[in-house]
């Protein structure tokens, strides 16, 4: 069944989110505060590795090779533009605070937890090549092997930010269902090298991700997310015009 692998992904956000705030009340402030703080760096650690991951190769006299710099430079910064055209940082801010006022909660952390999660669960790898693999091939393996991830860090994140982070399962949902069913119509451009040059700038994302939860600085991830898809639209266009 088409969509299997994101019907598994939301019911494991769900299940995990629930679990969360259910044991959310016996847990200190102090703890959670050390427990964000720890969250926040293993989130930056994943997406320096993924980004050292996409850049370097082995070359065939055993030293490291740096690729695709260019390409991610140029992907970072047109996505930015248009996402900043867009304005998707303000209106994810927006949804998660109409969801906030719809649901009549008063949690302190909805919006941080509702835009965190989303943005965590949707620019990886494993959210994009999984939908991928569900639309083409029936194949949802990556998408159960990512709700088992999803499930678990979604207890330990509603556990620190509330409910915001259940509700993150709605664009999950909308944006790894759009992927899987639009998957056939732009199979012939997603080449290996493509895919890759995707996980290397949604790795970048993560990191930056990473740096919000910790608090070091404020980073507009919203409005970088284009950014994810500047690679496809490149090789599209080299394909035609190359």
């Amino acid at each position: 069944m088409m969509g299997i692998g994101t019907i598994a992904n939301v019911f494991a956000i769900v299940a995990g989110s629930l679990a969360g705030l259910f044991i959310k009340s016996g847990i200190p402030q102090r703890y959670r505060d050390t427990v964000m703080q720890a969250l926040g760096l293993a989130v930056t650690i994943i997406g320096i590795s993924g980004v050292l991951q996409g850049i370097f190769t082995i070359a065939e006299d055993g030293k490291l090779v740096r690729e695709h710099i260019m390409l991610m430079i140029l992907s970072l910064v047109a996505g930015g533009i248009l996402g900043e055209a867009l304005d998707l940082e303000s209106r994810l801010e927006n949804t998660a605070e109409w969801f906030q006022k719809k649901f009549g909660s008063k949690d302190s952390n909805f919006v941080q937890g509702f835009v965190s999660t989303t943005l965590l669960y949707c620019v990886g790898a494993m959210a994009i090549v999984g939908s991928l693999e569900d639309g083409l091939f029936g194949n949802p393996a990556t998408l159960f092997a990512k709700s088992i991830l999803d499930g678990v860090s979604a207890v330990v994140f509603s556990a620190t930010l509330g409910i915001g982070v259940m509700f993150s399962s709605i664009p999950v949902a909308l944006y790894q269902g759009s992927i899987t069913f639009l998957a056939i119509m732009i199979r012939p451009w997603l080449t290996e090298m493509v895919i890759s040059q995707i996980s290397l700038v949604g790795s970048v994302l993560i990191m930056a991700i990473g740096i919000n939860l910790l608090k070091l600085n404020r980073i507009k991830v919203a409005n970088l997310l284009p950014s994810v898809f500047v690679p496809l639209i490149y090789y599209i266009v080299m394909r035609f015009f190359g």
